[in-house]
């Protein structure tokens, strides 16, 4: 696998640490600085907000200036909102915080285009390696984040979430010089490469386009749905910080481990089948929550939502790839990133609300039709794909 693609998956692992990071203590930090409890998740919705509105800019941003200043202005832009979260904290400023938590979501924005890169840097049979690889980097994430969250409290006792901001700015400098390393493949001129690009809508209507857009944002939008409630949902039943950043650490092992496989089992059994077990795991995962609230329901429950989300994502990103040409890559990528982005912040402003209204089960129910829209959608491009078998036959 080229360097490269090595490098950038460090930068996925440092850019998983930091969303780890917020995970853990930004529903916390609302509740303790938001004016009601209908406020508590504004901030990660905020973060998703920014994620959402940088996709478009961003995916343009590299088509037009080439990946790495583009990266390394997402990166920027995340250095300025750790550094202005850090102020606000010290201010108790709520407002200034969701600000800030905003410029990270931006910052995110570009990050998440990190899996595109790396399939631009290898040959077309790696791809599903590639993009395994960048993931592999959430496996460090997943035990570096939770407990940077937990140590870094006792670096300002008297304000103890100003720690992690300080840690979350340290990631994103460190993947700062590491993207001014990487060689990027150079730009193409836009203006030859556009000759043969197909109209946006052309392309929307392309089954393996919108099938591959839609399974993305069902699997982003149930696993952010549930990720966010579980540390509010594990509060409210009385279990202290540590353990609900266990169960994250346990639910974020999850997403990333499985990835050193998920790319040799898209090859050996296909990418509908590994699809098709990820969202069979999700709804497990809403079946284990349903059935009680102890430690054990929650820990194995993340943990198998995590992994139906690393088969589902994975699986999505790879069919996605294959719907477009390179020179619809921008505009492609742009309209993936804000339609599942958009429904992620959604997600993470309604899952403090239903968690905090309605309780930890009604949180659980919301997330089964939409699960079931995945499912109907990958049933649909199954028997799309036999239909087209049986006539070439």
């Amino acid at each position: 696998m080229n360097i490269f693609v090595w490098m950038l998956a460090i930068c996925q692992a440092l850019l998983t640490t930091g969303n780890i990071l917020l995970v853990a203590v930004t529903g916390l930090i609302g509740q303790q600085l938001a004016p009601s409890a209908a406020w508590i998740t504004f901030p990660v919705a905020m973060q998703f907000l920014g994620l959402m509105l940088a996709t478009i800019p961003a995916s343009l941003i590299m088509g037009a200036t080439g990946r790495k200043k583009g990266f390394v202005l997402g990166n920027s832009i995340g250095v300025g909102g750790a550094l202005l979260a850090v102020y606000a904290l010290q201010a108790e400023a709520f407002l200034l915080f969701c600000v800030a938590t905003f410029l990270l979501g931006i910052g995110i924005g570009f990050g998440m285009l990190y899996r595109f890169a790396a399939i631009e840097l290898c040959d077309d049979d790696q791809q599903p390696r590639a993009i395994s690889t960048i993931m592999v980097g959430g496996v460090i994430a997943a035990v570096v984040g939770p407990n940077l969250a937990i140590y870094s409290q006792n670096w300002w006792p008297e304000q103890p979430f100003i720690g992690a901001f300080v840690g979350l700015l340290g990631l994103y400098i460190i993947a700062l010089i590491l993207l001014l390393l990487i060689r990027f493949k150079p730009l193409v001129n836009p203006e030859l490469e556009a000759q043969d690009a197909r109209p946006l809508l052309d392309l929307i209507k392309g089954p393996g386009f919108w099938v591959a857009m839609l399974a993305a944002a069902v699997s982003y939008f149930v696993m952010n749905l549930l990720m966010t409630a579980t540390p509010l949902a594990m509060h409210h039943h009385g279990y202290a910080f540590s353990q609900s950043a266990s169960v994250i650490e346990w639910h974020v092992l999850g997403m990333f481990a499985p990835s050193f496989v998920t790319g040799h089992l898209i090859q050996r059994i296909g990418l509908l089948r590994v699809m098709f077990i990820g969202l069979w795991l999700m709804f497990a995962c809403v079946a284990i929550n349903l059935m009680g609230n102890s430690f054990g329901h929650f820990a194995l429950a993340l943990s198998l939502l995590g992994i139906g989300w690393n088969f589902m994502f994975i699986g999505a990103t790879q069919l996605f790839t294959q719907s477009y040409r390179p020179s619809e890559k921008a505009k492609a990528q742009a309209t993936n990133e804000f339609t599942v982005f958009s429904l992620v912040a959604i997600s993470a402003l309604s899952a403090g609300w239903l968690e905090h209204s309605l309780g930890w089960q009604a949180v659980n129910y919301a997330a089964l039709p939409i699960l079931l829209l995945g499912l109907l959608s990958l049933w649909f491009y199954q028997y799309q794909q036999k239909r087209q078998l049986s006539l070439s036959v």
